[in-house]
């Protein structure tokens, strides 16, 4: 379902979600009853009618997107064609009620699609809440969302997790003080191009969990892109929490989605070296570095690559995750 506004939570839904038992089963339910689950939210303005055969793309964790103008500023220099942005607030306390990124896309000029990740009803964790604007939630949608110069010609959403990950007391993460409903999601849009259509991909995996997990969560999206997408050339951006559940080293290569990807065509060359976090005001752990962030090609040439800081120039932290951004040619 492609829409231009997402339908809230109703009083009577939130009351339900607080009583929910905290079970898988209670979750798919809960999930079913919210529409903009399922939703994908476009809006802005296209730029050019469609990209030409080179494309500049950049993926970022915005972790919120607490500076949306600063961040669009940051990414400006690379003069985008495509932005895959995770962990972005609409209607949220603590980014001042903002969609960010329906901020970013304006800034930017470009059209965007966003999708829900998560449905939260708190204002979240202690370093959060120093930014709320207010004690509640206006829309409480946080997720992800892809950014485009040229408009979209079809766009959908993939659920990777509707057991509750974050939600079911069978699960080790569920959080009983901060329920949430929702789980890790991939956005999936076609743009035309001057040498034909493109298929691009923002996605977040789960980050409490273990590589397998993660390989059945993109093994689910690569199924989908080949039904979605057959035989287009196709960029996947995104965290993908490599590495993240094996403290103190986060040892990325201990994953297996790079390799099955190989085996089907992707390649991983575009993702820049170098680790991709850094302590930031919501997140401020100075000594932490993890590889979490990459970009997977198919049917794709890569012209140029590099790691975006994730600093204004005056030094201030946009996020926790620096941004990763290529140039590749169809």
């Amino acid at each position: 379902m492609v829409v231009s506004a997402l339908p809230d939570v109703t009083a009577d839904q939130r009351a339900r979600i607080l009583a929910a038992p905290r079970t898988a089963a209670s979750h798919r339910a809960l999930l079913a009853e919210l529409p903009a689950m399922s939703a994908v939210q476009t809006g802005g303005t296209a730029a050019v009618p469609q990209l030409g055969p080179e494309i500049s793309i950049a993926a970022w964790n915005v972790e919120r997107c607490l500076f949306p103008q600063e961040s669009a500023d940051l990414l400006a220099s690379y003069a985008p064609d495509i932005v895959l942005l995770s962990e972005v607030d609409h209607g949220m306390a603590r980014t001042a009620q903002r969609h960010t990124t329906e901020a970013m896309a304006q800034a930017l000029g470009m059209v965007y699609a966003f999708g829900v990740e998560f449905h939260e009803l708190d204002l979240g964790g202690p370093t959060e809440r120093a930014f709320c604007t207010d004690r509640f939630n206006a829309h409480g949608w946080h997720g992800n969302a892809i950014l485009s110069r040229a408009p979209f010609a079809r766009v959908t959403m993939l659920r990777l997790d509707d057991h509750g990950h974050w939600f079911s007391a069978d699960e080790l993460e569920a959080d009983p003080d901060q329920p949430r409903v929702g789980g890790r999601m991939a956005l999936l849009a076609v743009v035309a191009t001057t040498m034909g259509e493109i298929c691009v991909v923002s996605t977040h995996l789960e980050s409490n969990a273990d590589a397998k997990h993660r390989a059945a969560q993109f093994t689910l999206l690569l199924d989908q892109i080949e039904a979605f997408a057959p035989n287009l050339p196709v960029l996947i951006g995104g965290d993908l929490n490599t590495g993240n559940h094996m403290p103190p080293d986060f040892d990325w290569r201990a994953e297996t989605l790079f390799a099955q990807a190989s085996a089907r065509g992707y390649a991983w060359s575009a993702t820049p070296a170098g680790m991709t976090t850094r302590p930031s005001l919501i997140t401020p752990h100075p000594t932490r570095q993890m590889k979490l962030d990459w970009l997977g090609t198919r049917g794709l040439h890569l012209q140029d690559k590099a790691l975006i800081a994730a600093l204004t120039p005056e030094g201030k932290p946009l996020s926790d995750h620096d941004a990763v951004w290529c140039r590749v040619q169809i």
